[in-house]
């Protein structure tokens, strides 16, 4: 169960911003191995806001908010080492572009912090690999 947020500047200041360093739009979360990457790459980097619900061109496109955290949960647990923390909030929007809406959508807003422990991807084979940020990527990060 979750408490939706409703503030209206919030998104529209969010939706303002360009995905880079610390930001990253999503559609939905549809392969928890996939969004693992994300999740490590910004807290092995510099912490950063993963936003589900909004497409790479800062379309609301709204999700279902149970789903979208079961997912980015069962992305930490499984395949992030150790398991990352992070905080969620869900925001519920009742305007697009400024018409009203007959029913509300949620976006989901996932605040990963950067840790002073390095987190590695579980590959299907057992191997870890650990990802960094760099701009807008989740990029594996080269062992010297």
């Amino acid at each position: 169960m979750f408490l939706p947020i409703k503030n209206d500047d919030f998104i529209k200041d969010l939706l303002k911003k360009k995905e880079g360093q610390t930001l990253d739009f999503k559609k939905t979360i549809s392969d928890s191995y996939k969004i693992a990457k994300t999740l490590i790459a910004f807290a092995n980097t510099t912490g950063g806001t993963i936003a589900i619900g909004i497409s790479d061109h800062k379309k609301i496109i709204g999700v279902d908010p149970e789903e979208e955290i079961f997912m980015i949960e069962k992305a930490s647990k499984e395949f992030c080492h150790p398991q990352i923390h992070f905080t969620i909030e869900v925001y519920e929007i009742d305007y697009l572009e400024e018409e009203q809406l007959e029913e509300e959508i949620y976006i989901v807003l996932i605040k990963i912090p950067k840790t002073q422990i390095k987190h590695y991807l579980k590959e299907k084979s057992g191997k870890l690999i650990a990802y960094i940020r760099d701009k807008d990527e989740s990029l594996p990060e080269i062992e010297l």
